[in-house]
């Protein structure tokens, strides 16, 4: 492990980097919201499936 190239190759990373702009902003904030909507909403409906088929019964 070369700790100066790694170190030169990550500040190179950084000073190419910039901040987003509101619009690009807002756009990955909806599809990331959308993402975490949909995993709980397959998560929730295959919860309610498992309390049917087991009879309904609570932990």
């Amino acid at each position: 492990m070369d700790v100066p190239y790694d170190l030169t190759s990550y500040v190179r990373v950084l000073k190419m980097a910039t901040t987003p702009t509101t619009e690009e902003f807002l756009q990955v904030s909806k599809i990331a919201g959308a993402g975490i909507f949909l995993v709980g909403l397959v998560g929730f409906i295959i919860g309610a499936i498992m309390l049917f088929i087991s009879g309904g019964g609570g932990i």
